[in-house]
């Protein structure tokens, strides 16, 4: 079977996902087109040779439904034949994308696919498309549901992470993201969005927060103390009666920020770049996904981490790099404290605690990420990684070529 190799990776920047955050006018069909457009313009790539593009997206409606991957094809003037898919694995969607193109390689379906996501939070709100998960009664029972904000406080309740534990990682990950862009980590990937007249909107994050200090964080309110002690602490204490309450120790600013944005990652077969003239920058190792316990939601990764090395017979030691969002701070603390992973092993520029998370892109967008941070230190192999919604993970291994 032929391997599959990532020979590109782009994304916009983060913009605010509010109304008067930079992006607010720029739909997510045409964030999606810029990327694609960007794949094809550095390259000079025959875009008939793209077989596929497959793109993930958490909240498939309105303007951002109708198979959005599709229309963004179209949108950025790609061959006619070049197929489009849309993806949603919640928060994994645009890793999954990136993980399927990889297996239609792998297959032999497709010689290049392109895989990533978009999302505007400013313009698509979190939970427009409903589901079952939070309305239905009879499940949100069955399943002890409670919102992911609540399942982040129940990881630091059960794992002792206090509020100066996840406001210090918080700070730490603004840091590093400033660092980043201060230094110019991100100019590789990082394709500025403009608008219909050609003027740029945005080409920086414009989410950081490179004053924040635990002091200042110190005067948020806990995000989800209200929510959780008129509703949802009691079933998060009966699914874990090994608890008395819930610490309520994440807010805005030790959680992921509310953004737009998208990202797209070309891969293919070496066969395929050698005929188009392209060298491979990383090969991918395998990929994973898995369930776990729904309440708690969020603690997928070091699960699918296992999963994947397992299968790959390698072990967290042969690991450089990890690249896991940042969801909420303590996602991040547990997997390192389940895998012993030091922290100068991960998020080394910072993650979507600074920068933002667009949902259905973080995934392609993290991938690049690492992807750079590989090249640029010279390190060998990586693994990305996103907790899911109603408890999953997502994953993919990756070495430099």
């Amino acid at each position: 079977m032929p391997e599959a190799f990532i020979f590109d990776a782009v994304r916009t920047p983060r913009g605010r996902g509010k109304p008067d955050g930079s992006l607010h006018e720029i739909s997510a069909l045409e964030l999606a087109a810029q990327t694609l457009g960007a794949i094809r313009d550095r390259h000079r790539l025959d875009t008939s040779l793209v077989d596929d593009v497959i793109l993930g997206c958490v909240m498939p409606v309105g303007e951002q439904g109708a198979d959005i991957a599709r229309l963004a094809v179209l949108a950025a003037d790609y061959a006619q034949s070049t197929a489009g898919v849309q993806v949603n694995r919640f928060c994994g969607s645009g890793l999954e994308a990136c993980n399927m193109a990889a297996a239609k390689v792998v297959f032999g379906e497709a010689e290049f696919a392109i895989g990533g996501g978009v999302e505007s939070m400013s313009r698509v709100a979190m939970g427009a498309d409903g589901g079952a998960m939070a309305v239905d009664p009879s499940f949100a029972y069955d399943s002890y549901f409670t919102p992911q904000g609540i399942g982040a406080d129940l990881i630091a309740t059960l794992d002792g992470f206090s509020r100066e534990d996840v406001d210090g990682y918080a700070v730490e990950s603004q840091r590093r993201a400033a660092r980043a862009w201060a230094e110019g980590r991100f100019s590789r990937s990082v394709v500025p969005v403009v608008d219909q007249a050609g003027v740029t909107r945005l080409d920086h994050d414009e989410h950081i927060r490179a004053d924040a200090t635990i002091d200042s964080l110190a005067t948020l309110k806990p995000s989800f103390k209200a929510m959780g002690e008129t509703l949802f602490d009691p079933v998060a204490i009966q699914r874990y009666p090994e608890i008395s309450q819930v610490d309520h120790v994440h807010h805005a600013g030790n959680s992921s920020g509310i953004v737009d944005g998208a990202s797209a990652v070309l891969i293919g077969s070496r066969e395929a770049g050698e005929k188009a003239g392209l060298k491979p920058r990383a090969k991918i190792l395998g990929a994973a996904s898995i369930g776990s316990e729904p309440t708690i939601m969020l603690t997928g990764p070091s699960y699918v981490t296992e999963k994947l090395l397992k299968r790959l017979g390698m072990a967290v030691a042969d690991i450089d790099l990890f690249e896991l969002n940042e969801a909420f701070a303590a996602v991040v603390l547990r997997y390192m404290k389940m895998l012993d992973i030091p922290h100068d092993k991960i998020n080394v520029n910072g993650g979507a605690i600074a920068m933002g998370h667009p949902l259905g892109a973080t995934g392609g967008m993290i991938l690049g990420t690492v992807l750079d941070e590989l090249e640029r230190s010279g390190k060998e192999t990586a693994v990305i990684n996103l907790c899911v919604g109603a408890g999953m993970g997502t994953a993919m291994a990756i070495a430099r070529v």
